[in-house]
């Protein structure tokens, strides 16, 4: 990984040499007016068509608004947006079109392209949203609307590129999409750096979504959002997510700050997740959901901090959608690790807060989860700390910590992978459920407050190893913190 890590770095230095190098092509050249009511669509591709068929160059958007449908970025082209230049989506559903995704700026099988400079992309996605309600109500556009929202498929992301090679996307600023902020499907050498991402306009609002990529860097980039902040998927079971470096990132989210699935055809492999923060994200800060058929493998967490996080980690196998082969999930490394989780919903006062239907429950524990046919397998945790608050009540929920209470449990294999999805579970810090050779060394976990449950609970957990855990609880002396049943454990 080391090896590929840093053949990355040359492309990302390569990259923004070759762009330095490219010739430059105003905006105005092509009559794209930037007074921001001009719908310069039609401008804006003429403008891109030309530079990719002279050989490739760069778009210069100066200071301004300019208004905009969709625009197809082509081989060779970049599109620099300089400081004090906006890219605005136009509030009309009508002016956006679909290519796999809707999208403001749509990219299919191209190469060498990019999006670069100091600028905005604002989508203006509640206000697109709405519209789009609007003409659903009024029959014009056919759609479900569950829940009051426009189908996910018709709401315009802000840039979808789909088997793309060499993409550099650099310095931007994405601001409010309708739907995912931005998409890339099945792409090769892709760089995200040092991008900023705030949009909780609208449901569905994930910050970034990498799905069946290749040669991928996400790093020194900030991301604010309703939905998953950094989420990678895998969509097809021919492909999968691998050599990806998610490094040096801020994450807030209205969900989970980094995941890997839920959709989880193909898989995930050689990811490496390093040096990153996540605060006041009201699902996990880190996640792994494959249960879709497919392999996880290989998976590195180094250096998290997550402030204020509903969860810290949830690892789960399920069986959702498997077909010619079973999820698995093996060789993950989670270390060096500082988490804070609250006593209460740590989203509150956000726009679009996480569902509170997840209640009655007390806070989770990090949950380690597979399938009675299908263990997590090879798991450490190394050098971690967490500060919970306590303070579960038995008499607001309550699961024991038996044989009895833990047949309560339903596998759940079908469902939607989230930490809360068992409602009340009977510990605080830790559950291991049907998971093979999981190791804690130098854990520490604090609760705040006196909890009515163990800390740790393994539930058909084999070849545990518990190599200098603390757990910290107020008045707790006597208290028997670690429950085993049907599994194996060693202390040292």
């Amino acid at each position: 990984m080391k090896r590929k890590t840093t053949g990355a770095l040359v492309i990302f230095l390569l990259c923004a040499t070759l762009l330095r190098a490219q010739k430059d092509y105003n905006a105005s050249l092509f009559g794209i007016k930037s007074d921001g009511q001009t719908l310069n669509t039609t401008s804006i591709q003429k403008a891109i068509d030309y530079i990719s068929e002279k050989g490739g160059g760069r778009l210069l958007f100066f200071v301004g608004r300019y208004l905009t449908g969709t625009i197809y970025l082509k081989t060779g082209v970049t599109i620099q947006l300089n400081e004090g230049a906006v890219l605005m989506g136009s509030l009309n559903p009508f002016d956006y079109e679909k290519v796999v995704n809707t999208a403001l700026i749509i990219a299919q099988n191209q190469e060498h392209i990019g999006i670069t400079g100091k600028g905005v992309i604002d989508g203006r996605g509640r206000e697109v949203a709405n519209n789009l309600v609007g003409l659903i109500h009024r029959g014009v556009v056919d759609d479900p609307l569950v829940l009051d929202r426009p189908s996910e498929g018709i709401r315009p992301m802000i840039i979808s590129f789909h088997g793309c090679d060499h993409v550099l996307i650099d310095g931007i600023h994405l601001h409010n999409s309708a739907s995912w902020v931005q998409t890339y499907d099945q792409c090769k050498n892709l760089t995200v750096n040092n991008i900023t991402v705030r949009s909780n306009a609208y449901w569905n609002n994930d910050g970034i979504d990498i799905v069946d990529c290749e040669e991928v860097f996400v790093t020194n980039s900030y991301f604010d959002c309703a939905d998953d902040a950094i989420c990678l998927k895998s969509h097809s079971p021919n492909h999968l997510c691998k050599n990806i470096l998610i490094r040096n990132n801020v994450a807030r989210s209205g969900a989970s700050g980094i995941k890997l699935g839920t959709a989880s055809w193909g898989g995930f492999r050689d990811i490496k997740i390093v040096n990153n923060t996540v605060y006041d994200t009201f699902r996990s800060a880190f996640t792994i959901g494959a249960v879709d058929g497919g392999t996880v493998e290989n998976i590195v967490v180094d250096t998290l901090t997550a402030i204020n996080t509903g969860n810290v980690f949830y690892l789960r196998v399920g069986d959702r959608n498997s077909v010619d082969k079973k999820s698995s999930m093996r060789n993950v490394t989670i270390s060096n690790v500082y988490a804070e989780v609250p006593a209460g919903k740590p989203d509150v006062g956000y726009e679009y807060e996480g569902p509170v239907e997840d209640l009655p429950r007390n806070v989770s524990p990090s949950s380690f989860v597979g399938l009675p046919d299908q263990y997590v397998t090879d798991v450490k945790l190394k050098n971690i700390t967490i500060l919970y608050p306590g303070g579960g009540d038995s008499h607001y929920a309550y699961r024991a910590a038996t044989p009895e209470g833990l047949s309560t449990i339903p596998e759940m294999e079908k469902s939607y992978p989230e930490f809360s999805q068992f409602k009340e579970l009977p510990s605080w810090a830790f559950f291991v459920r049907h998971v093979r050779n999981i190791v804690f060394e130098n854990v520490k976990v604090i609760a705040q407050k006196p909890d009515y449950r163990p800390a740790m609970v393994l539930d058909d957990a084999h070849g545990v190893s518990l190599k200098e855990i603390t757990f910290e609880e107020p008045q707790a002396k006597e208290k028997e913190q670690v429950v085993a049943y049907h599994s194996s454990l060693s202390r040292f």
